[in-house]
């Protein structure tokens, strides 16, 4: 997988933005009257052992949503903030410690509606590895990376619908003990998609 360098998932990236502003995809059904808010995470890329990994956090069970679940560092835009370049780089700082100016930030993907009423832009950075991270004990429980070949094998995920709900979950197998599925997995294999590994 030579063709895995920086300089490739950048340009997959760049050319991923001429994309529609959303994958298509909402968790829930989108209403006139549906008022979403405007939300960002950044997608973090690290190159260790030879290879790519994402990095990933585990929310506590201190938060007011998602407890417990695997996610991106992220959350609402604030006032004053103008991009969700912005917002991602502050959560960052704020969750795990890590300083804006460590990010290098390639790109972004087409923007999510969760459940909760959101319309999360996700963007993609490289931030280096290892790194002496700072982790707000209310919210993030652990830092973990998964390598991105893992995670591109067909074998590791599955999608199942949610009859109740009407809509489809994309699950990860476990790995490390961490379970990855739901918006957060949706993202990574969007991700995965616009780099053609999958």
């Amino acid at each position: 997988m030579s063709i895995l360098t920086l300089d490739f998932i950048t340009h997959k990236l760049s050319e991923a933005q001429n994309t529609a502003d959303t994958d298509g995809y909402a968790e829930i059904e989108i209403q006139a009257s549906t008022t979403l808010r405007s939300a960002a995470v950044l997608l973090p890329l690290t190159y260790f052992q030879n290879e790519w990994h994402i990095l990933f956090t585990r929310r506590t069970d201190k938060v007011e949503s998602h407890k417990g679940q695997v996610s991106f560092p992220g959350g609402a835009t604030e006032e004053g903030e103008t991009s969700a370049e912005e917002t991602a780089l502050r959560e960052v700082h704020e969750e795990i410690g890590v300083l804006p100016n460590h990010v290098n930030v390639i790109g972004r993907l087409s923007n999510m509606i969760t459940i909760s009423k959101y319309r999360v832009s996700p963007i993609v950075g490289v931030i280096p590895f290892p790194y002496a991270f700072k982790i707000q004990n209310v919210e993030v429980a652990r830092v973990f990376t998964i390598p991105l070949l893992w995670l591109a094998e067909r074998n590791n995920y599955w999608e199942f619908t949610l009859h109740d709900r009407n809509r489809t979950v994309i699950a990860y197998h476990p790995y490390d003990g961490e379970l990855l599925w739901g918006a957060t997995a949706r993202m990574t294999v969007n991700f995965l998609k616009t780099l053609e590994l999958i």
